[in-house]
């Protein structure tokens, strides 16, 4: 006979929000340097190469140790781990707004980024503990999706209003009062949750996963802004191989760091990739979009910001519509196909975008981060809902792994569409910087004559805009492609495959007093 999963209550719904500190703070931080850098390289003076890792660090830090974090935390606990990585995360922000030179900001940056990998996954794996009523559950990750994607608009946004008023230190400091909330309010109303029977720790999976991951991060991360060279599709084979290897060792390994069983049935599988599609549009949106906002438009850094934030109001409606379609007995399948749809619309929109269309891309970006949520929130309940609670730290992290690929990729790929585009519009006459980049041509532009350099910032606009919208069309054309995709894999699946489940049961898997 199954057991009635149990409902959460008061306690569980306040845990929640006690969660979304930590969650909304890593994603904030994957874009918080936006328009802080110049601050930062006039306070500093980092080289250049010294710039890039200041950026970067924390993307390869926290995609390299996601996997490791995950199975972690299911062996230690998630909440130990969660209290673990939000003290870490602290003293890197508070090292990082105060440092003295570039290479303490490097470390404190990487720092940050291992304190993340703690974070993400265990948040999630303890929505999956919180909340075993698959209803409910499907209405926290629901909220959980919007915070992390408003998260991520919301970290340019802050950091470009707290350079304005504030050194560029503040954009690490407003961490500290959420994370010793956090610290506070943690212990006393989060559930200790771990796998009661996790077998030995994979430490050879442990290299195998970060030499698949980093090395074609980093290459597809570069590629967007210096091409195809050799040393990028090096680094992109050698991790594929990696992965070859991490796959096998998760095959035969007694007590594996990402179970095999994960994939066998539930939808997992098609979860994650379809999880990896979805970063692939935001990121590949972005790379454009912050660009026309400064570049194109020549909006300042603040004013950037501030109209970056308008396509984040309709996110937070985004997932509870689609929960709650789907609680009303619309097919998960279909929720997500309409969302992919939803998506491609919005770049089917952007590929109208003319040099100076702000509010044409202000809705074209609303649309698409709707659509984005909505298909973020339904496959994020459907893995948790499909992995066992005792692997859910596992299952997170290589949900979270899957968006630090699809985001990297979508750089690439849409970036490199755009590229390619602006290089061809450029007339063969104009300057070398200039025919590379947008910026280079803006800086070389200021060097012209009044005449000349308005001319050729004219046309470098124009040639970007072009390149956007073929970018734009290629966008449209995956997440078509992705809307097929589901309906086809998740409607096979059999998506609602909910955890009316002995979860309720589990003292084992999930103690209220945190032991």
């Amino acid at each position: 006979m199954t057991t009635k999963p149990h409902r959460a209550g008061r306690r569980e719904w306040t845990a929640l929000a006690v969660l979304m500190l930590p969650l909304l703070l890593v994603s904030m931080d994957v874009s918080v340097l936006y328009f802080a850098v110049p601050a930062i390289s006039a306070g500093l003076e980092p080289t250049g190469t010294q710039q890039l890792w200041i950026f970067d660090i924390y993307a390869f830090a926290v995609a390299g140790l996601l996997m490791t974090m995950g199975s972690a935390g299911d062996r230690v606990g998630r909440r130990r781990l969660l209290l673990i990585g939000a003290t870490a995360f602290g003293a890197a922000s508070l090292a990082a707004a105060y440092a003295q030179s570039a290479e303490m900001l490097i470390a404190a940056r990487a720092l940050l980024g291992i304190g993340g990998a703690t974070l993400m996954p265990s948040t999630l794996a303890l929505v999956r503990s919180l909340f075993p009523d698959a209803r409910q559950r499907a209405q926290a990750i629901a909220i959980w999706s919007g915070v992390m994607t408003a998260g991520v608009a919301l970290g340019s946004v802050l950091s470009g209003v707290l350079v304005e008023f504030f050194w560029w230190g503040s954009v690490f400091l407003v961490n500290l009062p959420a994370m010793v909330l956090l610290l506070v309010l943690g212990p006393v109303l989060l559930p200790e949750s771990k796998d009661p029977a996790p077998g030995r720790f994979d430490w050879t999976g442990i290299p195998l996963s970060m030499a698949a991951v980093l090395p074609v991060v980093y290459g597809l991360k570069e590629i967007p802004s210096d091409g195809w060279h050799v040393r990028y599709v090096m680094a992109v084979t050698v991790g594929l191989l990696f992965a070859a290897l991490f796959v096998h060792r998760q095959r035969t390994a007694a007590s594996p760091m990402i179970p095999p069983a994960l994939f066998r049935g539930g939808g997992f599988g098609p979860a994650v990739v379809l999880n990896l599609l979805t970063m692939f549009a935001m990121m590949g949106s972005a790379y454009f979009t912050t660009q026309y906002l400064q570049s194109v438009l020549g909006k300042s850094a603040m004013e950037a910001a501030l109209w970056a934030l308008v396509p984040s109001v309709p996110i937070g409606l985004a997932a509870p519509a689609a929960t709650a379609l789907v609680q009303r007995g619309v097919h998960s399948a279909h929720v997500v196909t309409a969302g992919f749809v939803c998506a491609a619309g919005g770049f089917g929109l952007l590929a109208f975008a003319g040099p100076d269309s702000l509010v044409l891309v202000l809705v074209a970006c609303g649309v698409l981060a709707s659509g984005v949520t909505m298909v973020m929130s339904q496959i994020m309940d459907l893995a948790l809902g499909a992995a066992p609670v005792e692997r859910a730290g596992s299952a997170s992290s290589l949900m979270e792994t899957g968006a630090e690929f699809g985001g990297a990729l979508g750089m690439a790929v849409l970036g490199s569409v755009g590229t390619a585009v602006y290089r061809r519009e450029m007339p063969d006459s104009a300057p070398a910087e200039a025919h590379e980049t947008l910026g280079g041509a803006l800086a070389v532009a200021g060097r012209l004559p009044e005449r000349a350099g308005d001319a050729l910032v004219t046309t470098a606009r124009e040639a970007f805009t072009q390149g956007m919208q073929a970018a734009a069309l290629a966008g449209a054309a995956v997440l078509a492609g992705a809307a097929l995709l589901a309906a086809v894999t998740l409607r096979r699946a059999g998506v609602r495959e909910e955890a009316e489940t002995p979860d309720a049961g589990r003292a084992d898997a999930v103690s209220p007093s945190g032991v």
